[in-house]
């Protein structure tokens, strides 16, 4: 739950995970938990409405919603992740647990949809408050009117170097301070003007897709 940028919702990461995690699991019928969108944003904490919660905190939550689900016979586990500070505490969780299969995977992990990211926005998609990420929020009608915030996100920002995006990959920003100070807009290389519904819809089902083959292979592993 952080801000994402001029014309960005709050909240984005997780309205994106919780969007294609439905949608898959509608097509296999599967539970779907609530989606858990307080989690780690330490070096958003300088933009108003983000809300962030310690590493520590999150695994303790992750593990006991495990716990609870595992006590009701739950024995698989699959996170659709949509933020990049929960991946590390993820998996510790999921070292934690030796009797019961947990996967993690951020939705744009699958060659379709990082081919229409790049295909769509090349080097404008950046690191944060990315053009795909927004469209997928905009397949809802979620759509910012404040003219005063498009006409910022229509001046594009400075483009990142593949060296700082390798550097910084997992969220790794630095404190609230120096990223306020780096991305005064929220955006970090990232044109989100050019966010399309349209798109978005293409990204989601590529996602969805990716999903329900990975778990099919790994059902089929597993049994």
């Amino acid at each position: 739950t952080e801000q994402h940028g001029p014309m960005g919702l709050i909240g984005t990461d997780a309205l994106c995970a919780e969007e294609i995690a439905r949608a898959a699991g509608e097509k296999i019928g599967v539970y779907v938990a609530p989606t858990l969108a307080y989690t780690p944003a330490p070096f958003n904490m300088a933009f108003p409405g983000t809300i962030s919660i310690s590493a520590g905190l999150f695994e303790s939550l992750v593990i006991q919603i495990i716990s609870s689900l595992k006590q009701h016979g739950f024995r698989k586990f699959y996170f659709i992740n949509g933020h990049g500070a929960n991946l590390e505490p993820l998996k510790n969780v999921a070292n934690t647990f030796s009797d019961i299969k947990i996967r993690i995977k951020s939705w744009w992990d699958f060659e379709s949809v990082d081919y229409l990211r790049q295909n769509s926005f090349g080097d404008w998609e950046g690191m944060h408050a990315t053009p795909s990420e927004i469209s997928i929020t905009q397949t809802n009608q979620r759509v910012i009117e404040n003219t005063e915030f498009k006409k910022i996100a229509e001046n594009p920002p400075e483009k990142l170097s593949k060296d700082f995006i390798i550097a910084h990959s997992g969220d790794k920003h630095g404190t609230a301070e120096e990223h306020h100070r780096a991305f005064p807009d929220g955006r970090v290389g990232s044109h989100s003007a050019m966010a399309n519904p349209e798109i978005g819809k293409k990204i989601v089902n590529a996602s969805v897709e990716g999903f329900l083959e990975e778990i099919e292979r790994l059902n089929s592993t597993l049994l």
